[in-house]
């Protein structure tokens, strides 16, 4: 082969590596996001916004939720004063101890009065709450779910026992995760529109609010 000819293959060597170096160092193009990615993240920033809590209310539940557990705290003292159970008590010996701490738990929160733990302030946001969470076919289950079960009958008094006779309304998983959480011991509990905060061992309404149910 000639040297013209050396030359020109060197050439185009030469021309086809600068060429595939220029590609490789050039800029990735920037794809554009979908439409329907826009439109989730639309959709998942209105849905926390929509869950937001104000400072206001915040405040509020944090107030409330401290009431709560004042009571708790009252409770575990009375019961840790208590005399203790032998572990061979029979069913009349429990019933007998559990009516007696209920009645000291009783006569140590004397002076509860309704509103006490449910200002408000929280017993508004609360109603807010169930209206905000609950429309349309969720409320017509709600209302359905609670309605149905059997209160008539129960007197609503703070400080007193709930009926044992009476039937409990169970609360839908989806009120009890948007609800201010409380502590183990205390339970939400409704009576046609109103809703109870209630020792869940002694069934003990601490408070109760009026048309808290839509």
């Amino acid at each position: 082969m000639g040297q013209k000819s050396q030359k020109s293959v060197t050439l185009s060597v030469t021309l086809i590596v600068c060429a595939v170096m220029a590609l490789w160092s050039a800029p990735l193009p920037i794809l554009s996001m979908p439409a329907s990615g826009a439109g989730e993240r639309a959709q998942d920033s209105k849905q926390g916004s929509k869950k937001a809590i104000s400072p206001v209310h915040e405040r509020s539940i944090a107030a409330f939720q401290e009431r709560v557990k004042e009571y708790v705290k009252l409770r575990e003292d009375l019961e840790a004063k208590a005399p203790k159970l032998s572990k061979d008590a029979t069913p009349e010996q429990i019933k007998e101890h559990q009516t007696h701490f209920t009645e000291t738990v009783r006569k140590a929160r004397a002076g509860a009065t309704r509103g006490a733990i449910f200002t408000p302030d929280i017993a508004e946001y609360i109603r807010m709450l169930i209206r905000r969470e609950f429309k349309g076919k969720e409320r017509a289950e709600l209302r359905e779910v609670i309605l149905e079960t059997d209160t008539k009958g129960v007197s609503l008094r703070v400080n007193h026992p709930y009926p044992e006779a009476k039937e409990l309304t169970a609360i839908p998983p989806t009120l009890l995760l948007a609800l201010p959480q409380l502590p183990k011991q205390i339970r939400y509990r409704f009576v046609g529109r109103y809703m109870l905060l209630m020792d869940r061992e002694n069934y003990l309404i601490l408070d109760y609010m009026q048309d808290a149910l839509p």
